[in-house]
């Protein structure tokens, strides 16, 4: 089973910047891409980023041309770079990974346990 560890969350002032960082590990697996998600206080889980394993990748409207994604294809970890960071930034960031896992190649969607980012002003 793949499991996802995010680190790198804390505290910040408004226009700081962050970087949140996953590792996915488990055996046999092989993803095909990786996202961060995020989830305010009252509000549902929203989708902040995605990469493919090639590199390619798409934002939220929310954090285009602040928010940078990355991929690590040879320690399977990912990062977000969070820079001009706004109150409304605030949330539980959670990591996101989807792949194929075991001898049989099965599907897998994993999620990591959450990382709390809090901007202040």
């Amino acid at each position: 089973q793949v499991q996802l560890v995010e680190s790198g969350g804390g505290l910040v002032q408004a226009g700081g910047s962050l970087r949140l960082s996953c590792e996915a590990s488990g055996s046999a697996f092989s993803i095909n891409s990786m996202a961060w998600y995020r989830q305010a206080p009252g509000k549902q889980r929203e989708w902040v980023a995605t990469i493919t394993i090639d590199g390619r990748t798409t934002y939220a409207e929310p954090v285009k041309g602040r928010f940078t994604i990355s991929i690590n294809n040879a320690e399977a970890t990912e990062s977000l770079q969070m820079n001009r960071l706004k109150l409304e930034d605030s949330a539980v960031y959670y990591c996101n990974a989807e792949g194929t896992e075991g001898p049989m190649g099965n599907d897998f969607t994993a999620w990591g346990q959450g990382a709390k980012v809090t901007v202040s002003s």
